[in-house]
């Protein structure tokens, strides 16, 4: 079963995504947290696999609570709720350890899908509305060459194309290498640059000038 934490201000709110996640035979909500002082020390207590995190709420809001439960001792995953017009929050909150975002409106089977893809350690990233996301708010920050001159001319293909959101299967038909060599280089790509997860690694790519609006992927 995957353990899951809802936080989300609203107890209507909490209640409707209990009620959907609850449905599913794999997911089991085992605390919900009205906010985010509160998830975080649900966290800590209840251990769960993945928070569902709303970002606007009292005492503590989704970002900083995100940014404290992925700094926990085997920190759960951090999957962040979010709407359209909230695309500033969402990108700090990628940047403080989210494995991804979904809009509030996606429908149930949808939910599922996500909290079952961000707990096995993957990401949730919609490019386009990435792509709107770094538009709007990213400023390109200078490259960090000493980081970057850790990474063989390989490692930086491939750092560009998980910026890009490409996958490890579609990363090694584009660079004609077997997919198990593609994960080895990732893996590889995280360790030098200190990277969490692939997240992480794709607001790196945009920060560094490496991926820029326009040519990120579409898949």
């Amino acid at each position: 079963m995957i353990r899951v934490l809802v936080a989300d201000d609203h107890a209507l709110a909490r209640m409707g995504l209990t009620a959907m996640l609850g449905a599913q035979p794999d997911l089991e909500v085992v605390a919900e947290a009205a906010d985010g002082l509160a998830a975080v020390e649900e966290a800590r207590r209840v251990r769960p696999h993945i928070v569902l995190m709303d970002i606007r709420m009292p005492r503590l809001d989704g970002i900083e609570a995100t940014r404290r439960i992925r700094a926990l001792p085997d920190a759960p995953a951090v999957l962040v709720l979010t709407t359209f017009d909230l695309d500033q929050y969402v990108y700090d909150a990628l940047r403080a350890g989210a494995g991804g975002f979904l809009l509030k409106d996606a429908p149930p089977g949808r939910l599922a899908e996500a909290v079952r893809t961000v707990a096995e350690g993957h990401a949730i990233l919609a490019p386009t509305v990435t792509r709107r996301l770094i538009e709007r708010f990213l400023t390109i920050a200078p490259r960090d060459t000493e980081v970057l001159a850790r990474l063989t001319d390989r490692e930086r293909e491939v750092l560009t194309l998980i910026g890009q959101g490409r996958s490890n299967a579609e990363i090694a038909t584009d660079l004609l290498l077997a997919e198990g060599t593609v994960k080895t280089h990732v893996s590889r790509v995280l360790m030098k640059t200190g990277l969490r997860d692939r997240v992480a690694a794709v607001v790196f790519a945009y920060e560094q000038g490496l991926v820029r609006v326009g040519n990120a992927g579409t898949a």
